[in-house]
């Protein structure tokens, strides 16, 4: 009887394999891989949920406006995580652009860390205040069940007057060495917590004058060679987990006059055989003016796709653009590959990338976290009133002396 019982158990449990493996070999369940959402609120979405329960969409990304405004600010955007994680069949992209500064979607008055922008940290030149906040950041994100952190920008600020990028406080340094040192220990700190950074934007958005959320931004006469150079370092010191497109169009290096996320020339020729990345690409949103006013729907996913990007993102957070279902998304790339206007072998490509990289995000235990977390809470503690006692005055009285004994 016993025998029996534990041939049964042994046989459901083979077939529950089996079945998991048939869905992950699909093409339905691969071209879900490719996709990342965004959600609408600070609640779990019915659309995007069950389309992550079918494994039709691979990832999530929240903002500002997925953050509960409470006082358990914390405990309950870990909740919603933590549900759409669960019911992913596999590991689920949950992904948030955390740079610091401006790009902060984790904001001090709910409760959170303190960031500062990536200008503050090349000016300040302090490793250790690099360090702490690059720390407290990937600490943060973490605990609330976040892998992915759509950050460092590693644009380096070519044009004073950019507004997205210069303007904004996002570039490190105008010194590409500098960008990349800057970089580089922001991302280590993230690897102490298992959280993957994504470099961006690819090929570079240092210097453009417009931005590409409204249009378009042709840096054609003011792109220069060395925007890729901190690509080129953190590819060779082995600090690259991911990549992000960007949507400006260079001439240089497009002669179609293409935009980056939709550029075989770009993607392929220069990301993927002249600096040898064989990593995941992620595209920068997808409805930012610059693809969604100059491409259709249709036609700037199947590029996209065609030039190498990996994962798309649809991140319904532009104002005024229509707001993208993962249904309408998943079935426009099916039908392309049905037809052959994407070779299945690409999604494929795209397949092995993400499920390597997820691979890779293997999750801290408990105990191993809480006492990494609690490590960085005390040398951050530590650290600040470092930081503070440097910058606090000396109090009135002691001037007073010090100028009594001068005269």
């Amino acid at each position: 009887m016993l025998m029996k019982k534990l041939f049964l158990a042994l046989t459901l449990i083979g077939l529950a394999m089996s079945t998991q493996a048939q869905l992950r070999d699909s093409l339905d369940f691969k071209i879900g891989q490719m996709l990342l959402m965004g959600i609408p609120r600070a609640d779990v979405d019915t659309l995007v949920y069950e389309a992550v329960t079918s494994g039709r969409v691979g990832g999530i990304i929240l903002f500002e406006k997925n953050v509960p405004k409470k006082t358990s600010a914390f405990a309950d955007l870990k909740k919603i995580i933590w549900a759409y994680q669960k019911a992913a069949p596999t590991r689920l992209f949950v992904a948030i652009d955390q740079e610091g500064g401006r790009v902060n979607r984790l904001k001090e008055k709910y409760g959170f860390t303190r960031s500062i922008t990536a200008e503050a940290t090349g000016k300040g030149k302090s490793l250790d205040s690099a360090r702490f906040y690059a720390e407290a950041t990937a600490a943060t994100l973490a605990g609330l069940g976040f892998n992915v952190n759509f950050a460092p920008c590693v644009d380096v600020a070519v044009e004073p007057t950019n507004p997205v990028i210069v303007k904004s406080g996002r570039a490190y340094s105008a010194n590409e060495d500098s960008v990349t040192f800057w970089a580089r220990e922001f991302i280590e700190q993230h690897r102490k917590f298992r959280v993957v950074t994504v470099l961006k934007h690819f090929p570079g958005h240092g210097s453009s004058t417009t931005d590409s959320h409204f249009g378009v931004a042709d840096v054609t006469r003011t792109w220069t060679e060395r925007e890729l150079k901190p690509y080129q370092a953190l590819l060779q010191s082995g600090h690259v987990d991911a990549i992000m497109s960007c949507h400006i169009v260079n001439k240089k290096l497009d002669t179609a006059g293409l935009p980056g996320t939709l550029s075989r020339e770009i993607l392929n020729g220069m990301l993927r055989q002249r600096l040898n990345y064989n990593g995941v690409v992620f595209s920068d949103d997808m409805q930012m003016e610059a693809i969604s006013k100059q491409y259709g729907f249709e036609e700037s996913i199947k590029l996209a796709i065609l030039a190498g990007v990996d994962v798309l993102c649809f991140a319904n957070n532009v104002p005024g653009s229509l707001k993208q279902k993962p249904s309408w998304i998943f079935e426009v790339i099916r039908q392309a590959v049905l037809k052959g206007e994407i070779p299945r072998a690409r999604i494929d490509e795209s397949y092995q990338r993400i499920r390597k990289l997820k691979a890779s995000m293997n999750d801290l235990a408990g105990e191993q976290y809480r006492q990494l977390w609690i490590k960085a809470m005390n040398d951050n503690i530590a650290l600040r009133q470092q930081l503070e006692a440097v910058k606090k005055p000396e109090p009135a009285s002691k001037k007073k002396r010090k100028k009594d004994k001068k005269s």
